[in-house]
């Protein structure tokens, strides 16, 4: 008959260790083991909501630059285009000049006939074509006087006219569109100083501080 000895009989659920690691385990609280779950959980999902919308934000921020780019190329795309001919229109000025002097000169010497009437045929030709591409007059004499658009030559004193208005143009001046291509170099007058003149050798002396 088999027996079994002291050595081979199977140890105790306390010496087991196996039991303690068990025992161990069931000792730990539940809510110590999941409370930070929750918590890590929350704070990536924090964390991934601020990088998203920081990724919104530089998108939006970079989609406006762009924006504003395109509008600046498209503006300047425009302006190239709409200004083109600007240094050309400038040097045509100087024949407009030439052909109105011609004009007067003749109308001043009491010149008529076809010579005269082809130069003003000419003059009005230049004009309505320049007009064609955007050049216009600048209005000058009788208004006031306005330094984006006028150059003043002079100053008079008027009794008749306004101070700080245009008297007289001594060259016209152009836009090219809605920029200046020429100011118009104009007179303009200003208030008229009052001088008193002494009424006698007494008040000319008091006048000039000479006292008796």
């Amino acid at each position: 008959m088999t027996t079994f000895s002291e050595e081979s009989q199977p140890t105790s659920a306390s010496e087991n260790p196996i039991g303690e690691t068990l025992s161990e385990t069931e000792s730990l609280q539940p809510d110590e083991v999941s409370e930070s779950l929750p918590g890590d959980s929350l704070s990536a999902e924090q964390q991934a909501q601020e990088e998203l919308q920081i990724s919104q934000d530089k998108y939006m921020r970079l989609a406006a630059e762009f924006e504003n780019y395109k509008r600046r190329a498209q503006r300047d795309q425009s302006d190239s285009i709409r200004y083109a001919n600007e240094s050309l229109l400038k040097n045509l000025l100087s024949t407009i000049d030439n052909l109105e002097r011609a004009i007067q000169s003749g109308k001043d010497a009491g010149t008529t006939g076809p010579l005269l009437e082809g130069v003003e045929l000419t003059h009005k030709h230049i004009l309505e074509t320049v007009g064609k591409l955007g050049v216009r007059q600048v209005s000058s004499t009788g208004g006031v006087f306005d330094p984006n658009i006028h150059q003043a030559v002079a100053q008079v004193e008027s009794d008749i006219a306004e101070p700080n208005t245009v008297v007289e143009e001594f060259q016209k001046g152009y836009f090219l569109h809605d920029r200046i291509l020429r100011p118009a170099m104009v007179t303009v007058a200003k208030e008229k100083t009052e001088q008193t003149e002494p009424t006698s050798a007494e008040d000319a002396g008091k006048e000039g501080g000479i006292q008796a």
